[in-house]
């Protein structure tokens, strides 16, 4: 198989870059050439079988690049995450609706040119459900997104549909939740707090967390989110509904709640560590998480981490 990953740079794109080459293989077929891409590709591993293309996801040449041969799986990951796509529009408009577009595009020319359907996977959000949510999301809740990130990801999940529907890929678009646990940089996502949070306490470390203890939110585990992108490259299509987008079942939790697994995980006094401090932006954007049932995921084979505790465990195992 070549296989692309898009946003191989990033937190989730390197950790599945580093799992496709552990693995060899997806559901039985090898592994043959794995492209990576990215404005910069620090920190990858060695390997034959990896293709490195440091590039602009938005310039032809970098698109030329990976589609030199055909591909059999994309996994679509970059983009420009929400902070900053609110602070640079232009450039959010260029990497998340643009070069998506582009890319789909050229799967549309792989497949007129008599090359295989590939199968693309575009990480998408659950800030395409805008805030404030309704008391229950599934998978009928209508997409209302109040920011450019979850507009212009919404706007992908449509166009992959529809290359779908005419057989110019083979889309499934998943809403990801929160990841956990992120390293510290400078990503502009504005739910990092909840990595540092783990992070800290785990290592009996004070924390003060910019909201209150009773906030709530959803989040999944790097592992758990890996898991998913990989059954996603695999799940037969007549298990998708027709937008080929799915909610994704996740762990959700009051901030006390994750404070008070870490503490049980890792044996330090996280709740005498923690200073809540409550910012009200941050609590609009990442505390008022409803209650959720995705049946569509589910019934797709897809899964969450279990526990809040297995949740923590995994959010701070290496990947």
């Amino acid at each position: 198989m070549r296989v692309l990953v898009t946003g191989a740079g990033g937190y989730v794109g390197g950790a599945l870059v580093r799992r496709l080459l552990a693995d060899g293989q997806i559901a039985g077929r090898t592994l043959g050439e794995l492209v990576a891409t990215d404005l910069r590709l620090d920190g990858l591993p060695s390997d034959a079988r990896l293709q490195a293309v440091a590039g602009d996801l938005s310039q032809a040449a970098t698109q030329d690049a990976l589609f030199a041969a055909p591909l059999d799986v994309v996994f679509h990951l970059a983009s420009v995450p929400g902070g900053t796509a609110e602070a640079q529009p232009a450039l959010a408009r260029r990497v998340n609706l643009d070069a998506t577009l582009d890319l789909f595009d050229r799967s549309r020319q792989q497949v007129e040119a008599g090359g295989a359907v590939p199968r693309v996977v575009f990480a998408s959000t659950i800030a395409v459900y805008g805030l404030p949510m309704p008391a229950m999301v599934d998978d009928t809740t209508p997409c209302s997104p109040q920011m450019s990130y979850g507009a212009q990801k919404w706007m992908g999940e449509i166009a992959l549909a529809d290359a779908s529907r005419r057989g110019w890929a083979d889309g499934v678009s998943l809403r990801l939740p929160g990841v956990l646990a992120r390293p510290p940089a400078p990503t502009g996502q504005l739910s990092a707090f909840m990595s540092d949070l783990l992070r800290e306490l785990s290592q009996g470390r004070a924390f003060t967390c910019p909201t209150g203890p009773d906030a709530t939110t959803w989040a999944s585990s790097i592992h758990n989110v890996l898991d998913n992108l990989l059954h996603a490259a695999v799940v037969a299509a007549d298990r998708l509904p027709a937008s080929r987008a799915l909610l994704l079942p996740t762990q959700r939790f009051a901030m006390a709640g994750l404070v008070a697994a870490v503490e049980q995980v890792f044996g330090t006094p996280a709740q005498a560590l923690v200073r809540w401090a409550p910012d009200a932006h941050i609590e609009r954007l990442f505390g008022r998480f409803p209650a959720r049932q995705p049946p569509a995921a589910a019934a797709a084979g897809f899964a969450p981490d279990g526990d809040l505790p297995t949740l923590v465990r995994r959010s701070l195992a290496p990947a």
